[in-house]
């Protein structure tokens, strides 16, 4: 048994005012004062005095990647200001590799470079021969040179993918962008990991998410992950709780495995049916009901209409499967929202369950459509740190539009159940970078100012903390999220009090120690 003293027990009316807890093997077995919790003691109990720190409970990252991210702690850090500061990071790194390895990178944004995109030449300049691959922030696009082009077989013949466009210049020759899924004719070329170098690159993902204080995830990426993770658990090696979507290529598949939504354990089990409505703001690419500022004919790229979602909703659904639908632009989001209206209705008809359909990102959204998501009794999961990261391309793009952007204080008064994430690695899995721009609105920085940006959709700290722990692991079943007796004691120690400390500090805090299933894993 493992007894907890002398702190502050979570920050919940409930919680707050007690100062002990005590851990009985996976669960937790009591919280209280530290006169009853220090009576629960056996010979063997642990007793730790945490002199006043904070005890919360474990937080989940509701959308994150997990195979993208362990990918990309071994990828070139494109997030630079200049586009002269990326290709130095890309000739240093082709300098160090062997003949045939392929350079890789992440996290360019055209519009920090002014809204300039790289070309193939450029690329070719520092790459010393070999292929290159450059996605950008927000894995929407990529940049590649003329080898990676060469081996992808793609040239001024080549069509446009449907549901992706290849950039080209005036003769009609591929420039080295790629929007949308002509990323795909190039990464589907890029050669593997072995699974045993993919298990290692996850377990170092794993051991940097559970240092920023996650116990859970809730991971899109592709089968190929739920398979390593699957390999993992199957070692005794799998830590995190994660909860794994199913890729929409991959329905017929699950639904011949008889897989339904919730399927699995207390580790590892499945999610969401994972479409694209369609593309994001930093291409261009979100689906817009008006064109972006500063064009007449520029509507992003929608991939899923009103009667595609419902007529996929209705096959995942017959079977057991939500769906979980990535929307950003006010146009996917009303196409998304309607098709999830007419799948409500066909539920109901057929007396289906009321299964907890989610929309991803929700970004921007159209007046009308504000209070629909809770009418339907549907999950809006957000990503604050997209807020923070996107605003000024937002201001923009989107202009005045963006009232209604990123609106979680407007969805949750409406009544909408609401999970945070990150989208790792388009954006830092840190939690409480996630949690201080929800409740901030503002940049690390303090940008743009000390009232935020549209401050009328700040929240408060609750529910900040509530979107990352008690919600998500609803959404999903896991038996966490709270600091609640019988729970599993999957929680973390923090310094700070979180009464007193100030707003702009939030994205400072690191956990001191962390705890999964009642045993401290750092």
């Amino acid at each position: 048994m493992i007894l907890l003293i002398n702190g502050r027990i979570g920050y919940s009316a409930l919680t707050r005012q007690s100062s002990a807890l005590a851990v009985d093997g996976d669960r937790i077995l009591a919280i209280g004062s530290d006169a009853q919790i220090l009576a629960l003691a056996t010979p063997n109990s642990q007793t730790i005095d945490l002199a006043g720190q904070t005890v919360l409970p474990g937080l989940t990252d509701a959308h994150l990647h997990m195979g993208m991210y362990s990918d990309f702690l071994q990828l070139i850090d494109c997030e630079v200001h200049s586009m002269q500061e990326c290709l130095q990071k890309v000739k240093q790194r082709a300098a160090k590799l062997p003949a045939d390895a392929w350079v890789l990178g992440h996290g360019w944004n055209q519009n920090t470079w002014q809204g300039q995109f790289g070309t193939a030449a450029e690329l070719d300049a520092v790459s010393k021969g070999h292929p290159a691959f450059l996605t950008d922030k927000s894995l929407h696009s990529a940049w590649v040179n003329t080898a990676a082009l060469r081996l992808a077989g793609i040239d001024a013949s080549t069509p446009d993918p449907v549901g992706g466009i290849i950039q080209r210049d005036a003769t009609g020759a591929p420039t080295g962008i790629l929007f949308e899924t002509a990323v795909l004719l190039v990464e589907n070329i890029i050669p593997s990991l072995s699974p045993t170098q993919r298990e290692q690159a996850y377990l170092v993902a794993q051991s940097q998410l559970i240092s920023f204080g996650l116990t859970s995830v809730h991971d899109f990426d592709s089968l190929t992950s739920f398979e390593t993770l699957l390999s993992l658990h199957s070692q005794g090696k799998l830590l995190l709780r994660v909860c794994k979507s199913i890729p929409f290529e991959k329905l017929d598949w699950a639904i011949e495995q008889g897989i339904r939504t919730g399927d699995g354990d207390d580790q590892l089990r499945w999610g969401s049916l994972k479409l694209f409505a369609d593309g994001a703001l930093g291409p261009q690419t979100a689906a817009m009901l008006r064109p972006y500022a500063g064009s007449t004919d520029k509507l992003g790229k929608l991939q899923l209409s009103a009667d595609d979602v419902f007529e996929t909703g209705i096959k995942a659904s017959s079977h057991g499967i939500s769906l979980a639908v990535h929307a950003i632009g006010d146009r996917a989001t009303h196409e998304v929202l309607n098709g999830f209206g007419m799948l409500r209705e066909y539920e109901k008809r057929h007396a289906l369950p009321r299964l907890k359909h989610r929309i991803e990102h929700v970004q921007l959204l159209h007046p009308d459509n504000l209070k629909k998501a809770a009418q339907l009794d549907l999950v809006a999961s957000m990503q604050p740190v997209h807020a923070t990261s996107d605003m000024f391309t937002a201001d923009l793009y989107w202009q005045e539009r963006c009232r209604y952007a990123y609106a979680w204080k407007t969805l949750a008064d409406a009544g909408t159940t609401l999970v945070y994430g990150s989208d790792a690695p388009v954006e830092s899995p840190n939690p409480f970078w996630g949690i201080h721009a929800a409740v901030t609105r503002r940049r690390q920085d303090g940008s743009p100012s000390p009232e935020g940006w549209y401050p009328q959709e700040k929240i408060s700290l609750q529910a900040a903390l509530d979107g990352y722990t008690k919600q998500p692991a609803a959404l999903v079943g896991f038996n966490t999220g709270a600091l609640q007796v019988g729970k599993f004691a999957d929680l973390l120690i923090i310094q700070e009090n979180l009464d007193t400390i100030e707003s702009q500090q939030l994205f400072t805090i690191q956990p001191q120690r962390r705890m999964l299933a009642g045993k401290w894993v750092g």
